[in-house]
């Protein structure tokens, strides 16, 4: 599969660089490079592709806001390329694959295309799943309805417990105990009523290991326990957000308004 990729900086000499260290990768393709937030924007909605690198300190449009503008469609991977050390948390909250240090290290970027090919193939194959099930309630209904008991059936192996190793120590949660989980980057903050740990794991993975009739997606980076969900306020542009057993308050965002239908009658 070729990863259709666009590199964004505001310094020539930073994409000529940044291309010379992806020539290695026979699967990379550049479509395209830009030098401001601006031009970014506007190539990913037109080119829709599946990687950007992306500089985070660029004049008018910054990095962050290029993510920003781009979040009506779906987004592609953002790998944030900069020589700030001090953005690196915000470039983890806004799920980046990876952040990298200028000058590139070649190691570096040779394990964050393993991960883009990672997530590629994770969203594929959820992406071919759910054709297969559309495909099958339309011609084969008995069909869709055993690939449903399969999946009720799977639930009973999903995790009770979950161990995470936080600040030295090893901590045994109790999964039905978890209110929400955010991702920032590899790493979630899972939060349960009186407390919050940090857990490095993919969004994806940690997906497979909870049921998901309980725990559901609600935003590209928060898992809400919908057993917890006590409230549903309406927010603006089709927005909402759902008040948990503790008072959090977590948004949900347009793309995942279906999992807030289950609680309106």
């Amino acid at each position: 599969m070729t990863i259709r990729t666009i590199l964004v900086d505001d310094e020539k000499l930073a994409i000529q660089g940044l291309q010379l260290r992806l020539e290695p990768f026979e699967d990379v393709e550049v479509i395209e490079t830009c030098q401001n937030g601006r031009e970014a924007i506007r190539a990913i909605k037109t080119l829709k592709p599946d990687l950007v690198f992306l500089d985070i300190q660029m004049p008018g449009f910054d990095g962050f806001s290029v993510v920003q503008g781009v979040m009506e469609i779906e987004p592609p991977l953002f790998v944030f390329v900069t020589a700030f050390q001090e953005h690196a948390i915000r470039a983890f909250e806004a799920n980046a694959v990876n952040y990298l240090m200028k000058p590139v290290d070649e190691d570096k970027l040779a394990d964050t295309i393993e991960r883009v090919r990672q997530r590629l193939a994770e969203k594929k194959s959820s992406d071919e799943a759910d054709r297969l099930r559309g495909v099958l309630s339309e011609v084969a209904p008995e069909a869709a309805h055993d690939m449903d008991s399969e999946d009720a059936e799977a639930a009973g192996r999903y995790e009770k417990l979950i161990n995470v190793k936080d600040r030295g120590q090893i901590f045994r949660v109790e999964v039905d105990t978890i209110e929400h989980i955010e991702a920032a980057g590899d790493y979630m903050c899972i939060y349960t009523g009186d407390n919050s740990l940090i857990l490095r794991e993919t969004m994806k993975d940690l997906e497979r290991r909870l049921d998901p009739r309980t725990f559901q997606r609600v935003h590209r980076s928060t898992i809400v326990n919908l057993d917890q969900v006590r409230q549903v306020k309406p927010h603006t542009n089709g927005e909402c957000f759902l008040v948990l057993d503790s008072g959090a308050e977590v948004k949900v965002s347009r793309s995942y308004r279906d999992v807030v239908a289950r609680f309106v009658h």
